[in-house]
């Protein structure tokens, strides 16, 4: 133990908590990632639909996403996650209870927790993805219903595998806020990282050193995926024709700490570059002659 006047720091304990976790750490781990990425991946399904009502022509349903939205945006996570696990049981609306699939359970707060962040997430997806869609020239959705394609074709054809480019940088923010915001399911029992990390540090005492072993594997797992992050997005960048200089060590490291802020559109190409060629690309894949 490393001790001076007024400090005292187990290293030995650190070191083996950082390196050689215990099963329930590395459980709890595993619990972080999963509930981070089902949730994200139903939050971006059910935000595209959003996005797509809120574009809608009938009044009411464009009034329900924009009170969704409202809702669920104006209101902290964190109450949203005792309402949906406490507050609709003890009401008598709906009880969460254990799930069994063979041999495998899915555990009432674990469902509690997916559905809460979903919810959550979906109401900002939905203005992510309305954001993107509407950044895609609308002579595009012209065009495209000129050949003769239907609202549908044009959509899912046209403009939303354009929106897409627009829409990795702000989904990826997000995600990588989603996994840290995982730790806010321990105020319902569920026994992600952060909830284990808490277990540890009452039967150890060691506050200081298993809070610095969590907040390292949060790092690490926010790191990580920046680079996935990056990479997905060079991938749409070449598939778009567009270039991305190569970013030097030296120029990463200056830049390190300062906030990206991810604007959709902002960064779109020009209007007579990327996407008359992208429809140009798209159509002359399905057999049609380019614009």
């Amino acid at each position: 133990m490393f001790s001076t006047a007024g400090l005292h720091f187990d290293y030995s304990f650190f070191w083996n908590s950082l390196v050689h976790p215990s099963t329930a750490f590395l459980q709890g781990l595993e619990t972080t990632v999963y509930l981070a990425v089902i949730a994200q991946a139903l939050a971006t399904i059910i935000g595209l639909f959003l996005a797509l009502a809120r574009r809608s022509r009938i009044a009411p349903v464009r009034a329900f996403v924009w009170f969704y939205t409202w809702i669920f945006r104006g209101t902290p996570l964190l109450i949203q996650l005792v309402i949906v696990y406490d507050g609709l049981a003890a009401a008598g609306i709906y009880s969460f209870n254990n799930i069994s699939i063979g041999s495998f359970v899915i555990p009432s707060v674990v469902q509690a927790a997916i559905v809460t962040f979903t919810l959550n997430e979906a109401a900002y997806m939905g203005e992510i993805i309305r954001a993107a869609l509407n950044a895609v020239d609308p002579g595009q959705f012209e065009a495209a219903m000129s050949t003769g394609m239907s609202p549908g074709q044009a959509m899912r054809l046209v403009v939303v595998p354009q929106a897409v480019r627009f829409v990795v940088p702000p989904l990826g923010n997000d995600f990588n806020a989603m996994m840290k915001n995982t730790s806010l399911a321990s105020v319902i029992g569920v026994s992600e990282m952060f909830l284990v990390t808490q277990e540890i540090n009452s039967s150890t005492f060691n506050t200081f050193e298993i809070y610095t072993v969590a907040a390292i594997y949060y790092l690490a797992l926010t790191t990580v995926w920046g680079f996935i992050q990056s990479a997905i997005e060079r991938r749409i960048d070449r598939r778009w024709g567009i270039a991305r200089p190569r970013r030097s060590w030296s120029s990463w490291a200056s830049s390190w700490g300062r906030r990206r802020v991810a604007t959709v559109g902002a960064a779109a190409a020009p209007e007579d570059q990327a996407i008359p060629q992208g429809l140009g690309t798209l159509r002359e894949r399905r057999g049609f002659p380019r614009l």
